[in-house]
């Protein structure tokens, strides 16, 4: 099931849009957020095919910082237990998952990826999208199952995820987050799997 970049005309299609308004509770620079401009951060276009039970997403996020964090995703679980494929049709991105809840934080990774490169989020993980270019958008897709709703609420608790995304390009803890350990930096695939039944809940 092979993700195609060049399948879909987006200009056809309406996204969902995530405003700055919408990433307040998440985001490390608290002070700066209250007095920025609500302005367009990302696009989502879901559903844009459906296979086998799952669903072909594509989302564009703009080159911007948030303060002194690099644009991102508000981040959330997989309600149903699912993981998810991403690849990079442009740009490069920050694929960042964790595993636990704020009281323990059992495992968190980190994959750069560049256009071509392909990311799996395994099943259990709440993980973020950081577009850590100053100048060039990330599109990224990705296959889910069909019906998955994200879950928010542990990212929205907890000001985020257990680690930010800072300039010049630092990693910092979130100290809403008890235990946490080291940030692991896995590298990406370079092929999506020809088999996505994993994906689905058992």
């Amino acid at each position: 099931m092979a993700i195609n970049n060049h399948q879909f005309d987006l200009a056809k299609y309406t996204p969902d849009v995530r405003r700055l308004n919408d990433m307040e509770e998440v985001l490390f620079d608290q002070e700066w957020v209250r007095t920025a401009p609500n302005v367009d951060l990302y696009y989502m276009y879901r559903k844009l095919e459906i296979k086998n039970g799952l669903r072909y997403d594509i989302t564009i996020i703009h080159p911007r910082m948030l303060g002194q964090e690099f644009v991102k995703t508000k981040g959330h679980v997989h309600a149903g237990f699912y993981g998810e494929v991403y690849m990079v049709l442009e740009g490069e991105g920050l694929y960042f998952a964790q595993k636990g809840d704020e009281q323990n934080i059992e495992d968190v990774f980190v994959v750069h990826a560049k256009k071509g490169d392909v990311i799996i989020i395994p099943a259990g993980y709440g993980h973020v999208t950081i577009n850590p270019s100053r100048a060039e958008q990330l599109k990224t897709a990705n296959w889910v199952a069909e019906n998955d709703k994200g879950d928010f609420s542990l990212f929205e608790r907890n000001q985020g995820a257990c680690y930010y995304y800072l300039a010049p390009g630092t990693w910092v803890k979130n100290e809403h987050y008890k235990n946490v350990p080291a940030l692991r930096f896995v590298e990406p695939m370079k092929e999506v799997p020809a088999d996505l039944d994993f994906l689905k809940a058992k």
